[in-house]
């Protein structure tokens, strides 16, 4: 073949290469991939996939057979910082060639190309068709991933100790985890416990004796979590019957009582001094490689209730009545009202029932009424004989709204109220040490509903169907209302979520019932009802309660304004969310105001001459007075600095300039 044959042979070979590089997705001009191959040119095997990391510089071949397959291979690099282990888990992508791959040239176009090797015809599924009709897809999530690890490696392989990149987060819910924030990437660090940093396979147990609301148990709380130790709590208030065991173990029904295993070891004052002596090393190598013995206290049975009811005397007679007398719908007063029945109707039912004379059953019938077994259709009395007409408490049309309702009502002896707004209280408070941070600004609402506390509330709520409310003091009535409030708001974040718009808003406090007393009870009603004397809520032009409506006699004598910043509605701006004490609820209050104030309720702009304050204040602007009454009031529960920022504004009797913070309406997680 001469030179100008050969000349012409390879011109039509450079030919043929550029119409090869057009077809499988390159410009005629050499440019880029314009993206994946046509379907004949995957038919035909004309490429496969060569990986290129650019962190080694190595390449990695991808297998023929595989070049139709997206997979990830996870592959951890662990690394060693000041005694916490780090680990970061990287992706490593296959993905087309659009990303990491070079298509490789396997044969030129216009050789003649081998036979592929037969394969059986499989039938494919429908969903797989139709995966394999979106490539698009696998490549996003490819490309994403791909960007995501390459991040990480560029954070972490740039960052120095003194850059001020890193930031360390105190999670206060679980102290075993640390967080650090680096932009566009965040890494969870588990610090190791005490047992692991001295290499010791604990196999007994701590456990020791609490009560709800205790300085002393939650510092001998605080220092088992720090330490990173699995203890045992074993709270006495929410395990009433523990107690009689503590006397027995150590004598006396004080609190905490640590057990290192079956062995007593003491308070929070033993704990000091073991802390300072350095012998807690010591007590935790005699519990290595030695079982927890069965003279240890048990730890505490979940799911059992060990508090006994007691059927209520009148409750055989009203079995009897709900079997018994017609109740039907009937139009009364132009108004149709269902399931009732006439007073008249009651008191012979009770007559044939306890074969006793008229004036006897009507004491049985008042008392009846007394305990909430049934009410007056339109609420005028409590039980009168003659033309009136009731209805039994299951039968009213709120009680399948109520979420302390349990497909019947509770017809149980009714406990004491006080008992129950001690028990409630104390339950409370055990569940915001477990399950709230230190701050009580962040709340773990999944693992309360979750947790044995919540469950005996909620049969504490179920109790207070027919409690009598006007047995308590006006502090015990407060301390109650506010904490069921808060217990409530807590329930119905499990139950409804956090309320996001207006239509949420409205069922969150609105649609939200609980049964006390026998009366439905939502968080509007609480608030504005009965703790504001019946005041319209904000944006409302009517009140909570009718004129008679019996739940007035149940508002305290006088309006605090300090019980706005004693309720939390799970939302960030909202207060922290706390539970009060009948004898300390006053003061417990006032600093409720003093830390909401100090958080950033209330800001200033000296040369603005303008003060930020919270927005409950302008929700709620007629409990507080005036503007220049609202910020004397403020200044009450400033501290020294803030206080002195206002009485300076406030000197010269010059003008003010009032203004309110935006309010946050996300969930306290």
């Amino acid at each position: 073949m001469d030179s100008s044959e050969q000349e012409k042979v390879d011109g039509d070979i450079g030919v043929e290469k550029k119409k090869d590089r057009t077809a499988n997705g390159y410009g005629g001009d050499g440019g880029e991939p314009k993206g994946t191959a046509s379907s004949a040119d995957q038919d035909s095997g004309d490429f496969y996939d060569v990986e290129i990391e650019k962190s080694n510089g190595e390449k990695e071949e991808k297998p023929p057979q595989e070049s139709k397959e997206e997979s990830t291979s996870i592959s951890s690099k662990t690394e060693e910082f000041n005694d916490k282990e780090i680990t970061i888990n990287s992706p490593k992508i296959y993905c087309n060639a659009r990303n990491h791959y070079l298509p490789a040239i396997k044969s030129q176009a216009h050789l003649p190309k081998p036979d592929p090797p037969a394969t059986p015809r499989v039938e494919r599924s429908q969903s797989l068709s139709i995966a394999e009709t979106m490539p698009s897809i696998g490549k996003y999530i490819s490309d994403r991933s791909s960007s995501f690890s390459a991040a990480i490696v560029r954070r972490l392989s740039s960052w120095k100790e003194d850059n001020g990149y890193l930031v360390v987060k105190n999670d206060s819910l679980n102290l075993e985890v640390t967080e650090f924030h680096i932009p566009g990437v965040k890494v969870i660090v588990k610090l190791k416990s005490e047992a692991e940093r001295l290499g010791l396979d604990l196999k007994g147990r701590i456990s020791f004796f609490t009560r709800s609301n205790c300085r002393d148990c939650t510092a001998v709380r605080h220092f088992f979590r720090e330490k990173g130790l699995i203890y045992v709590e074993i709270n006495i208030d929410v395990f009433p019957k523990r107690e009689k065991e503590l006397i027995e173990r150590t004598g006396s029904s004080q609190v905490p009582q640590i057990f290192f295993n079956e062995k007593w070891y003491g308070g929070l004052t033993a704990l000091n001094e073991l802390r300072n002596s350095g012998e807690m090393e010591v007590k935790l190598r005699e519990m290595v490689g030695e079982r927890c013995p069965e003279g240890a206290p048990p730890i505490p049975v979940y799911g059992v209730d060990d508090e006994e009811e007691e059927d209520d005397v009148l409750l055989e007679t009203v079995r009897s009545l709900r079997k018994t007398l017609p109740i039907q719908d009937r139009l009364i007063k132009m108004k149709m009202v269902k399931n009732c029945f006439s007073g008249v109707d009651l008191v012979e039912g009770i007559m044939d029932h306890l074969d006793r004379g008229r004036k006897k059953s009507i004491i049985t019938a008042k008392l009846m009424a007394q305990k909430h077994f049934f009410h007056h259709v339109f609420g005028e009395n409590e039980f009168e004989e003659g033309n009136h007409f009731y209805r039994f408490l299951e039968h009213e049309p709120f009680i399948m709204g109520c979420f302390n309702y349990r497909s019947s009502t509770n017809d149980s002896e009714p406990k004491p109220a006080s008992f129950l707004a001690d028990r409630l209280s104390k339950l409370m408070f055990a569940i915001l040490e477990a399950y709230a941070s230190d701050d009580r600004l962040h709340v773990n609402y999944s693992g309360i509903d979750r947790s044995e506390e919540f469950r005996r509330y909620l049969n504490v709520a179920r109790d207070l169907q027919r409690v009598n409310m006007k047995l308590l003091s006006p502090n015990e009535r407060l301390a109650l209302f506010l904490n069921l409030h808060n217990a409530m708001a807590i329930h119905a974040v499990i139950s409804i979520g956090h309320p996001e718009g207006v239509l949420d808003k409205r069922a969150f406090f609105n649609e939200f019932l609980y049964l006390v007393g026998g009366y439905p009870y939502s968080l509007n009603i609480i608030l504005n009802g009965t703790l504001r004397r019946n005041r319209t809520s904000p944006y409302s032009f009517f009140r909570p309660f009718s004129k008679g409506d019996r739940r007035l006699e149940l508002a305290p004598p006088k309006l605090n304004p300090l019980i706005h910043f004693g309720l939390c509605n799970g939302t960030r701006s909202s207060p922290a969310v706390r539970f009060f004490t009948a004898d300390g609820v006053e003061s417990e209050l006032r600093c409720a105001a003093k830390e909401y104030f100090q958080r950033g309720a209330i800001q200033f702009n000296m040369e603005k001459r303008t003060v930020y304050l919270t927005r409950i204040i302008k929700w709620y602007n007629e409990d507080f007075g005036t503007e220049k009454d609202i910020l004397k009031w403020v200044m009450k529960y400033l501290d020294s600095t803030q206080s002195g920022l206002l009485a300076h504004l406030l000197a010269d009797d010059g003008h003010i300039n009032i203004m309110y913070q935006d309010y946050d309406w996300s969930g306290n997680l």
